[in-house]
């Protein structure tokens, strides 16, 4: 297994995986997520793999077809005046093939992206979790993560 950037062949794959997540969420929150949907296109993957701001990096097997992904944004700080400027690495989205879960390669997708972020001159790296996703939450607490902020929501027509 390795770890590399995104090329444009990893695309169907990546399209693949992104169904899958979709489907997570989906089942947590179907008030929200639209089943068979994925967060991109095949377009905007083509031109998000050109945005060095918002690096993809893929974890590939042997054949070196893509097994997982993590998609990233380098955001600038602070968000308000009040704040102490650095710049976050956001992990907009992380996904492991269903069929190859287990084996630490997420563990080191991660681990992959924390490095990115150090060499990048970032202060931390965050992400968001759905409420409900406790199989993420808890992935993400053993790489060390801990709960920074947390958003609520009151459902006005539910």
């Amino acid at each position: 297994m390795m770890i590399r950037k995104a090329e444009e062949k990893d695309i169907p794959r990546m399209m693949e995986l992104l169904g899958q997540v979709l489907q997570i969420h989906a089942d947590i929150r179907p008030d929200i997520f639209i089943p068979g949907t994925t967060k991109y296109s095949t377009d905007e993957l083509r031109e998000l793999l050109k945005n060095e701001k918002k690096p993809v990096y893929v974890a590939v097997n042997e054949e070196d077809a893509c097994i997982g992904y993590a998609f990233c944004q380098l955001k600038e700080q602070p968000f308000s005046n009040n704040m102490v400027p650095f710049n976050s690495f956001f992990i907009d989205d992380l996904c492991i093939d269903r069929e190859v879960r287990g084996q630490h390669i997420g563990e080191r997708l991660f681990e992959y992206v924390k490095n990115e972020a150090k060499q990048m001159g970032c202060y931390e790296v965050t992400l968001n979790v759905w409420a409900g996703n406790t199989s993420a939450e808890k992935f993400y607490e053993k790489m060390g993560m801990k709960t920074k902020e947390r958003q609520m929501e009151y459902i006005l027509n539910g």
